[in-house]
Formats: structure tokens, C-alpha cells, sequence
């Protein structure tokens, strides 16, 4: 599958990823060695997974990895951030508290992370003339907005602490590029899937958690009635994303934010019947098998689904569907 094309690397250069262990932060990892690219990585393990490095290592090869240097630490610590963002080229910003429940339990700890942190980041990145800092924000800032499809000029107010941050993130950013001349882009993220996907813990991402518990005959569970949608997107148009918004050279991109899905609407009892199909022919056992209901989650939204014609038209994008993303996925969680 073409994530992105490869030779637009004409030259090698210095990337920075923060949140280098996570699930996407590994992702971007892999397809900046396996184009010749350096990269430092920053983490401080409080959710990224060695394990996921490991994974990295034995795709990409020892000689690939030589270009990798990792920084164990936290972006709360200012003095780190510089000295991570010296003499680099690119800031792929990833590091954060990325849960919704946790934000509402800690709200404190979520300001601390993805606000003081990501400040602390988009300082150093200023200060050390980085080309382009990108960063992940969410599709979360919209709130119980009720328009479809998402639109990136209309939001609603924040129905989460994580959700407030992603917002503020948004605004820091826009400020540094007006004021400062920092060249930042934001990418608003809605469901991602694919390889390396924590499916373990309480507040693991819906795919994974889903695919672990059918293969071993576990459970579903789906929270509400299961007609709340959601824009499933796999983790290669993510890359893809990320890769475009830090190379563009069209100045109309600069400093604007983009939604990055599929497009596509799936309500939670459509994609559990999608994978319950698509596993079957290997776990028997699923033909019988009905999700179990309970409760709404705290600061989730009702629908949501992107519009992705701005990212298609200032950076290029253009996401691959659910299928082939999803055939990936289930047989990296299979092989494990």
C-alpha cells in the first residue's frame, strides 16, 4: 500500500518526533528510516512502549536504526525540549495525554501535559527556526457540534479537559505563526487504527480492543446504543498526513489546521458487524457472538465524520479506504 511517495526525500534531514514510542509516533518512526531519514525521538515511556521501538528495529534493520537517537524525558521539562529540538529540521509533535476519561478524572495533569508541554515544545521549535512544526490535535474540539461532516471552521464547545487542550493547542499554534513566524500546521485526528495499537487497558482505542477480544472469545463491549458514529482512519494516511504538512511548499497550508479521516461515517454496531465478518472465517466461534451494552462514556461525542477537502486541496492528501488498512491491521494483531 503507498503511504506517501518516498522519493520526495531528496536529501536527508533531522526529524523530531515527541511521543516516538506511541502508536503513531512509532508509525512515523519506521517510514522517516526506511527513507534514509535521521530522527530523534522523545519520550518518557508513561504510555509509548518499548516494545514498539523494538518493532521498528527489526522492520527497518540495524543500519537504518544507526539514524535514530532516542531522548528519554518528559516535554514538561523546558531545558529538554531545546535541547531535542537542536539543530532540526522538522517537529512532528506527539506527545501528549491522549485520553478523554483520564482528562476528566485528572483534568489538572491534562493541562499540564498537553498544555504546558506543548508550549514548552512549540517554544523550542521557535526558538531553534525548525522549518515546520506539526502537530496532532483532535477531532475532539468539536464538541457536540451537529453538523456533518466536519467542517474545520465550525466547532462546538469542548465536552472534555483533552478536548479543551487540543483547542488551546490550536490557538498557541496559530498565535506563534501570526507573531512569530513559526510555520506550524495542525492535523485534527479522528479514529486511527492500525499496527501497534495498544489493545490492552481501560481506555484502549475501540479496533484493537475489539479485534484482541474476538480472537480470544472475549466480550465486546460497546458503550451506548451503538449508533454513535465515528470516521475510522488508518494509520498510513496518518503518516501520509504528517509527511505532506511538513513538506508542503504551499504557503496557504502554513498555519492552517486540517481534519485527517477517511471521509467515511461507521456507526459502532456497523464496524463490530464489519469485524465480526471479516474475522469469522478464521474464529468459528464469532457466528454466534453479540456485543454487550452499557453505559455512554463521559465527554464522548454523538457523530463524527471529517470533511477532508482541505487537507485534499492545500496538502495533497489522499487517504486510502478502510479495507485494505483494515487487512493490515488484523493480521499484524494475528501475528502477535
Amino acid at each position: 500500500m503507498n503511504i506517501v511517495n518516498p522519493y520526495i526525500f531528496d536529501r536527508q534531514e533531522t526529524w523530531l518526533i515527541t511521543g516516538v514510542a506511541g502508536f503513531i509516533g512509532s508509525n512515523l518512526l519506521e517510514f522517516l528510516l526506511q527513507n534514509d531519514q535521521k530522527v530523534i525521538g522523545l519520550d518518557n515511556f508513561s504510555t509509548g512502549r518499548q516494545d514498539n521501538l523494538d518493532s521498528v528495529r527489526a522492520i527497518v534493520g540495524a543500519q537504518q536504526c544507526a539514524n535514530f537517537t532516542l531522548i528519554e524525558g518528559d516535554i514538561r521539562d523546558f531545558n529538554l525540549c531545546v535541547r531535542a529540538c537542536a539543530d532540526v529540521d522538522y517537529v512532528l509533535h506527539h506527545a501528549a495525554l491522549v485520553s478523554v476519561p483520564i482528562s476528566v478524572e485528572e483534568p489538572f495533569t491534562a493541562n499540564s501535559i498537553n498544555i504546558d508541554g506543548f508550549l514548552n515544545m512549540l517554544t523550542a521549535a521557535k526558538d531553534a527556526k525548525v522549518n515546520r512544526f506539526v502537530y496532532a490535535s483532535s477531532s475532539a474540539v468539536y464538541g457536540n457540534d451537529e453538523y456533518l461532516p466536519k467542517v474545520e471552521d465550525c466547532i462546538d464547545k469542548p465536552l472534555s479537559p483533552y478536548a479543551l487542550t487540543k483547542y488551546v493547542n490550536e490557538l498557541y499554534a496559530d498565535l506563534f505563526t501570526r507573531e512569530y513566524g513559526t510555520a506550524t500546521v495542525g492535523l485534527r485526528y479522528f479514529n486511527i487504527f492500525g499496527p501497534r495499537q495498544d489493545p490492552n487497558g481501560a481506555y484502549a482505542a475501540v479496533i484493537p480492543k475489539w479485534i484482541a477480544s474476538m480472537c480470544q472469545g472475549e466480550p465486546v463491549y460497546i458503550n451506548g446504543d451503538g449508533e454513535s458514529t465515528r470516521d475510522f482512519c488508518y494509520i498510513g494516511n496518518v503518516v501520509q498526513a504528517n509527511i505532506l504538512a511538513a513538506t508542503t511548499g504551499n504557503p496557504a497550508a502554513i498555519g492552517q489546521v486540517f481534519n485527517i479521516g477517511s471521509g467515511m461515517q461507521m456507526s459502532l454496531n456497523q464496524l463490530f458487524g464489519y469485524l465480526k465478518i471479516n474475522l469469522q472465517d478464521r474464529f468459528q466461534h464469532l457466528g454466534e457472538l453479540k456485543p454487550s451494552y452499557r453505559d455512554f462514556r463521559a465527554g464522548d461525542v454523538r457523530h463524527s465524520v471529517a470533511d477532508i477537502s482541505k487537507a485534499q486541496r492545500l496538502l495533497g492528501f489522499n487517504p486510502c479506504p478502510m479495507d485494505p488498512g483494515f487487512a493490515v491491521t488484523s493480521e499484524w494483531y494475528l501475528k502477535q
